[in-house]
């Protein structure tokens, strides 16, 4: 019985080994990815939560996620090799193309597929119309970025000349514009959320309109590569997407308040009540994008808004920069 009893101990501990380098190999065999996110928002939400509910994970990706803050920082990242996905506007792909690129920067998944931008008055509207606003002062966002291009887009729909029609004041950088409209600049200012909640409830603000519903649909902010990396990532790039698919469909399921759970650990300075109501707004005007494939018709509806503000460097095809092979395959599965 005593060898017997050494023999079972001896197994045991072999299986351990066995276990652990098993774990190890599993680990050693994940692929890390380098994201760079143009800016960090819980318009992202399906991006957090693929990363707090393990969905990378599963797919065997480790997702080193960084804040570059600027569409022409993220995509300078990119094509420098200092990332391997970019998320930031499908716009930029465009700037990119125009350029002459020898290596173009790819779209491959959606994550958004609308404005995220609210339209915020310094005080209450009762039954707004757009005409409010002629005559008044608009604190737009920067010339040529997409909130700006698809703001005077939405003015333009609805008979209002951005130019001629109101004070446009579009020369405050991105990341002030906020304070600039509580220290009293502006009757109106297009904010993003959680700043257009913030204010609501803090009484600085109130929200009366959504430039996202107004817009329609548009490859507001997507995952791109260079081409180079597509053709050499292929399979790190499809795991990728069928990671961020489950998060879209997980955030599209789950309650609000779970979501917001699940990515509150993004948002050290924004309580989880702010975040769940972020969350419904975001999902109940269809932000959200629940697949990962890139419509044909948003593509040509974002050079469409593209041309309207006169940011249009040339017309570029859907085949050229919208890979449709790998969503199509994951949402085939």
């Amino acid at each position: 019985m005593k060898y017997v009893k050494y023999f079972f101990l001896l197994i045991v501990s072999l299986s351990g080994v066995i276990l652990f380098t098993a774990c190890g190999g599993q680990d050693e065999k994940k692929t890390e990815v380098r994201l760079a996110e143009v800016t960090r928002s819980i318009f992202y939400a399906p991006l957090y939560a693929a990363i707090s509910e393990g969905f990378f994970e599963e797919e065997g990706i480790d997702v080193d996620l960084t804040t570059t803050w600027g569409g022409d920082t993220t995509m300078t990242t990119l094509l420098s090799d200092g990332a391997d996905i970019a998320l930031v506007g499908a716009e930029t792909s465009i700037y990119v193309y125009a350029q002459g690129a020898n290596d173009p920067a790819v779209n491959f998944a959606q994550l958004t597929q609308t404005d995220g931008t609210f339209l915020v008055s310094r005080e209450p509207v009762e039954d707004f119309d757009w005409d409010d606003l002629k005559g008044s002062t608009f604190l737009g966002q920067r010339a040529g970025g997409m909130p700006q291009m698809v703001g005077e887009y939405v003015l333009k729909q609805n008979g209002i000349d951005p130019h001629e029609d109101l004070e446009l004041i579009q020369n405050i950088d991105f990341g002030n514009i906020p304070s600039a409209f509580a220290s009293g600049t502006g009757d109106y200012v297009q904010l993003f959320e959680p700043t257009a909640t913030q204010f609501e409830e803090d009484g600085v603000g109130y929200i009366i309109e959504s430039f996202g519903t107004e817009s329609g649909n548009v490859p507001y902010t997507v995952f791109m590569a260079k081409q180079s990396f597509l053709d050499g990532n292929e399979d790190t790039i499809e795991r990728f997407t069928r990671a961020i698919h489950k998060a879209q469909l997980w955030v599209q399921e789950q309650p609000a308040e779970v979501v917001a759970e699940s990515i509150v650990d993004f948002f050290e300075d924004t309580s989880l009540e702010t975040i769940e109501q972020v969350v419904i707004r975001y999902r109940d005007q269809g932000s959200y994008a629940e697949s990962p494939l890139l419509q044909e018709d948003a593509w040509y509806l974002l050079q469409e808004i593209m041309d309207e503000a006169g940011e249009l460097p040339m017309e570029v095809s859907y085949e050229d920069l919208v890979n449709t092979e790998i969503p199509t395959r994951i949402m085939n599965e």
